[in-house]
Parts: structure tokens; sequence; C-alpha cells
């Protein structure tokens, strides 16, 4: 009972990083309806952009940051205006397919750019664990829970209260109608995908200071972002952000039942809530 603080906060720190990566799939598959599997690579090379620019080239960390995250944003850019462009009304089928491809041209790219040992991001901070009311964790632990808050804050405000955030909302409800009024439809498309893939790149780089960075990460970050979206709705922003935070808890808290059954937990959970709740927690019946 004494660790049960313990594992919620390792949980929310695990899952806020889930919960970065599940919003920017959320925004790319409910404003262009094309399922990104992908979408983890751009997770994995923010990491890598950050490993180079400090390891590699000896900039200071935060300048490391973001340089990653304007990094994958540009990669982001490059991959919308060609092949998710030209997915665009394509079948399902071909979108998986096509991004597959994608993701397995990225890993094995970085596997020969990289290398396949893992690597660890330097950070400014102090090595040494924090302790406060019981629980003990470590700077780059409190930077990631910190830049989430942030990072949802900013977004949050940025939908309701700005001219490009309306735009996104109404296209993701209406595109036809939107464009009926004037709505630059491509270029929603660009911005959108560019801070869907910087979000995710600035997990990379935040988690890769406390795990480490190698070519698989983004496999396996896609597949965390997709249960994250099934559990919390494929459309809805909050969805992804409880959803998130509910896997890692989860994923938390199995590690007491056995470390090794860990990542079973987030199958278990996506299918009790398609069980009862087939358009996820917070998604809304079509």
């Amino acid at each position: 009972m004494d660790l049960i603080p313990q594992y919620i906060f390792n949980g929310l720190v695990v899952g806020s990083s889930y919960a970065l990566i599940a919003v920017g799939l959320t925004a790319i598959f409910g404003l262009m309806e094309i399922a990104n599997f992908a979408h983890g690579q751009f997770y994995m090379l923010g990491a890598f952009f950050a490993y180079t620019l400090t390891r590699l080239l000896g900039l200071d960390f935060w300048t490391g940051l973001v340089g990653s995250v304007m990094g994958v944003m540009i990669v982001g850019v490059v991959l919308e205006r060609t092949l998710f462009r030209i997915l665009r009304g394509a079948s399902l089928s071909s979108s998986v397919l096509a991004t597959i491809a994608l993701s397995i041209f990225l890993e094995n790219l970085a596997l020969n750019v990289w290398g396949p040992r893992p690597q660890k991001i330097p950070t400014p901070f102090e090595t040494g664990s924090i302790e406060f009311a019981g629980v003990f964790t470590t700077p780059e632990r409190l930077l990631m829970l910190t830049v989430t808050v942030v990072i949802v804050i900013l977004l949050h405000v940025g939908l309701r209260h700005t001219q490009t955030g309306k735009a996104i909302r109404a296209t993701f409800q209406q595109r036809e109608a939107a464009a009926l009024v004037g709505i630059d439809i491509d270029r929603l498309y660009t911005l959108t995908f560019a801070i869907g893939a910087g979000v995710a790149g600035l997990a990379g780089v935040l988690l890769g200071t406390i795990f480490v960075v190698q070519p698989a990460m983004g496999g396996i970050a896609t597949l965390k972002a997709f249960i994250v979206v099934t559990l919390g709705g494929i459309s809805s922003f909050a969805g992804g952000i409880a959803g998130g935070l509910l896997l890692g808890l989860a994923e938390s808290f199995g590690a007491i039942i056995s470390p090794a059954y860990k990542d079973a937990v987030g199958f278990i959970l996506v299918m009790l809530v398609l069980l009862y709740k087939p358009d996820g927690l917070f998604g809304k019946r079509s």
C-alpha cells in the first residue's frame, strides 16, 4: 500500500508521453481520415534528432529539444505535401499499407544512420532522485509531466480561442461546409500534420532522456498510440489525453502482477472498452 503513490506517479509519467503521441494521431486521423501507422516514427525521429544535436554536435539540451521538434515538423510537412496528399480520399486499406511501408522505411533508415545500439540523450540536470510526499522521481520525469500539461493547455486554448483553431474544428466536423465558406483546407492539413508530428517528436525527446533511444521504439509507440485513441475515442482530443493517462496507470499497476505481461494490459483494456463502449470512453456515436 505504501508504494501505490509511486505506481500512480510512474503511470502518469509514461501515460503523459502516450497522450502526447495520441493527440497528434487523433488530429491527423480525425481531420484527414488517414490511419497513419508511421506516426510512431515521428516520435523516434525526434529522439534521434535530439541525440544528434546534443551528444554528437554538442549543443545544449534546450536548443537540441527545440531543434528536434522543428526538424520533425519539417519532415511532417514534406510527407504531408507528398505521400499523404496522394493518400487523401484513398481507401483505408491503401493508407494503412502505405503508412506501414513508410514506417518500415523510416525505421530502417534510422538503423542505417544511427545504428542498432541504444543511446541516451544527455540532459542538464544533476543525477539523483527527488523525494516528495513519499514519491521518488527525477528531474527528467518532472519535465515530462510539466511539458505535457503545458502542451495540453496550449492545444486547448489554440483550438478554442484562435481563428485557426476554430477553422480546424470546423473542418474536423464538416470538411465540405468549411471549404465552401473559404477555409483553406490544404493549409490546415499541412499545419495539423506538422503539429501532430512535432508533438510526437517532443514526446520522443522527453522520453529519450528517461529511457533509451533506438530505431525500433517507433513501432512500439505507434501500437500504444492506437490503443490510446481506441480507448479514448478515435476523434476526441480529450479522449486521447485521458486514454494515454489511463494506459500509463494500467501498465504501471499491471507491472505489480508481472512485468512480463505489462504490455498486455493495454489490449485487455481495449477489449473491455470495446465491449461496452464501442466508440471509446469519450467518442460520440456516429
